[in-house]
């Protein structure tokens, strides 16, 4: 563990009760990205169950299908034999669930069948997450994104808060071998999450999920959770839509899209609308806000 994810994880334990969280994506459940997030929850605390799709679902919106046998060239990156069950989860860790279907199907599975199984009958998820993706997902992308079709199932369907994480770095590794981005948006999706439990339940409001866009990073480029910014954006330009919450002196927030292209360090948080992947009202984006504040900066 390096020693900024030590502090982060050492400080927000002091304030922050540990819950528990489902874990999906649209990449695969053995990518990189969602493996490192998932071990900086548990490191942290928290009681985590992963169940995302066998293998790459990329753009699969909140398309949702019967799970099928895993065909003959197995889950991704060799994380399970060919011809596998529909569904299955690691020898050694049953937390971790692989899916042989989309992103939807996955989460749902997590939340219906593996949650009662593991925590109990009574005891659903409390927070939804899904990504960090591999790639941005930002304007028209949110749409056809799987990793936001899981967070929108989970925030209106499932009534569970959720919280969609993508990164613009688009280089894909192996759970056994995380690429550097990987831990940096894992540590900085460690820091959004833990300042939404921090403020305590109920974590977002009704038919509401965030879309968190983190900026391409290297070891010479926002290497540092320190160095980010967070920035409180719409996801569509809302040319013709209502005014935003007053922030920052405006009542129209930037665009995620206007953010991430910016020199710098900057992650784009918008508040999104379940029933659409759009953006929401002024009133809920007010609520958001005052859970995000110790967060926020201005451009």
């Amino acid at each position: 563990m390096r020693a900024s994810t030590f502090i982060q994880v050492f400080l927000s334990l002091q304030a922050v009760s540990a819950i528990r969280i489902i874990q999906s994506n649209d990449d695969g459940w053995a990518e990189g990205n969602l493996r490192a997030l998932f071990t900086t929850l548990v490191n942290a605390g928290h009681q985590v169950i992963l169940s995302a799709p066998a293998e790459n679902k990329s753009g699969s919106g909140s398309s949702d299908s019967q799970p099928t046998k895993v065909d003959s060239d197995g889950c991704a990156w060799n994380s399970c034999p060919p011809n596998s069950p529909p569904t299955g989860a690691n020898s050694s860790d049953p937390r971790l669930n692989y899916v042989n279907s989309y992103p939807v199907t996955s989460i749902k599975y997590g939340i219906d069948t593996v949650a009662p199984k593991l925590w109990g009958a009574n005891s659903k998820p409390e927070l939804a997450l899904t990504g960090p993706n591999v790639g941005s997902n930002v304007g028209l992308a949110v749409q056809f994104s799987g990793t936001v079709g899981a967070a929108v199932y989970a925030a209106r369907t499932a009534r569970i808060p959720a919280i969609a994480f993508s990164g613009a770095s688009d280089t894909k590794s192996p759970w056994n071998d995380v690429s550097f981005a990987a831990k940096v948006y894992a540590d900085l999706a460690f820091n959004v999450t833990n300042t939404i439990i921090a403020k305590g339940t109920p974590y977002l409001p009704e038919d509401v999920w965030l879309n968190v866009n983190f900026p391409d990073v290297s070891q010479t480029k926002c290497s540092n959770p320190s160095q980010f910014k967070y920035i409180l954006t719409r996801i569509n330009s809302g040319i013709l839509s209502k005014r935003d919450v007053q922030w920052c002196g405006t009542d129209r927030l930037p665009t995620e899209s206007d953010i991430i292209k910016k020199t710098g360090c900057y992650v784009a948080i918008s508040v999104g609308d379940a029933a659409d992947k759009t953006t929401v009202d002024a009133e809920r984006q007010a609520v958001v806000l005052e859970k995000l504040r110790p967060l926020l900066t201005c451009v």
